[in-house]
């Protein structure tokens, strides 16, 4: 029933894509921000968010006439501006100040956002639904644990190293962003 081969290509897949070690500098500045952040209430949201959106996703995109290229496309705008905002430290999302971070902007977009979904969706074309499951827990769970740590993180790499991993993962978030794009939008105009 379960392929370990699956569940560590899925897991590594989704990794890349939840890019969860990317995130820190966001994590950092969102947790200065509201003053806390929600661990627990945000890997349970967003692991329920995935394993919901593994069994309907497709079907609630195709019952409002969304096909998956067109979500893809769509995900792809978001990793671009959340790049940009990386990239040259600017502010292009404006919230009404939070109380705190759990559900918007952690569980989704950041951890369950369009991207990770739309790679759900293509994971479950390659791969069995257990595999898959499997891989998003363990996936939550890696997120949990860098939620937990994210004071202690920033204690170890200071302003200058999270400022220097936030420009790389800029860079890797819109190199993701490009690919998205590419790969997704000649399908809209065949």
């Amino acid at each position: 029933m379960f392929d370990f081969k699956q569940i560590f290509t899925a897991g590594m897949i989704l990794f890349a894509v939840i890019d969860i070690v990317g995130s820190i500098p966001i994590i950092v500045d969102l947790r200065k921000k509201v003053g806390h952040i929600q661990s627990e209430k945000a890997s349970i949201v967003a692991c329920i968010l995935m394993i919901v959106f593994l069994f309907v996703g497709e079907t609630i995109l195709n019952l409002i006439g969304i096909d998956v290229n067109s979500f893809a496309v769509a995900g792809a705008f978001i990793i671009f501006f959340l790049a940009i905002e990386m990239i040259l430290g600017i502010q292009l999302y404006k919230d009404d100040a939070p109380e705190t971070a759990a559900i918007v902007p952690l569980a989704f977009p950041l951890i369950a956002g369009a991207g990770t979904m739309t790679s759900i969706l293509s994971l479950k074309s390659e791969f069995d639904t257990p595999n898959i499951i499997v891989a998003i827990i363990l996936n939550v769970i890696v997120v949990y644990a860098v939620l937990k740590s994210s004071k202690k993180i920033e204690k170890i790499l200071g302003n200058q190293g999270i400022s220097v991993i936030r420009k790389i993962f800029g860079v890797i978030l819109l190199a993701i962003a490009v690919k998205l794009f590419a790969t997704n939008i000649q399908s809209l105009f065949n």
